[in-house]
């Protein structure tokens, strides 16, 4: 471990609180949270991604048949749909894939297509900026040590966080275009 990620380390203790600690510390101790499920098969080309965000999850389909779930970390106040840009919450609604970027600060992302034009005309409306640049992407660079355990907290800034394993296998059998849901 690096200096810098103990400097990191020790930030989010002091973040999260000693009440908060002696819980995290169990989790981590007795997580029952494994990586069962195999990779995406190289051949299958993910069609459709379904996010749950009461059960922080994510769900990568072909052809309408389930192909894997996975544990996500969602914006810091995920309740409710994102109405502006800073509130911290995660989009809820249909969207697609509009671009990938292998040299994201955050491993690998697929950028989606909010705010839709619903979402545009409401914004006008009420004369806000909805904000934008959200992205389904792994853990922000030199940490990705983190691994599974990025999860235990919603920390984004409203995008949907994955491993850097996972998005790697996301990245790589998704294209632009492919539908994106995003349900409360």
């Amino acid at each position: 471990m690096t200096y810098g990620s103990f400097v990191y380390i020790k930030s989010i203790i002091r973040f999260l609180g000693a009440k908060f600690l002696g819980s995290f510390v169990i989790f981590l101790l007795f997580s029952s949270y494994t990586q069962a499920q195999l990779k995406i098969d190289e051949v299958a080309k993910v069609d459709y991604i379904k996010i749950i965000k009461s059960e922080r999850k994510l769900f990568t389909y072909s052809k309408g048949k389930l192909l894997k779930t996975y544990k996500i970390a969602l914006g810091k106040n995920p309740v409710g749909q994102k109405l502006k840009e800073g509130d911290g919450k995660t989009p809820e609604g249909y969207y697609e894939v509009i671009a990938k970027n292998p040299k994201s600060a955050y491993h690998l992302s697929l950028k989606i297509s909010y705010p839709n034009s619903e979402q545009i005309k409401e914004a006008k409306k009420s004369s806000i900026n909805p904000g934008g640049d959200i992205m389904i992407h792994g853990i922000k660079n030199g940490f990705g040590f983190l691994k599974k355990y990025h999860a235990v907290i919603n920390w984004t800034k409203g995008c949907i966080a994955v491993t850097d394993d996972e998005i790697e296998e996301i990245y790589n059998s998704t294209s632009v275009g492919t539908k994106v849901e995003i349900l409360p």
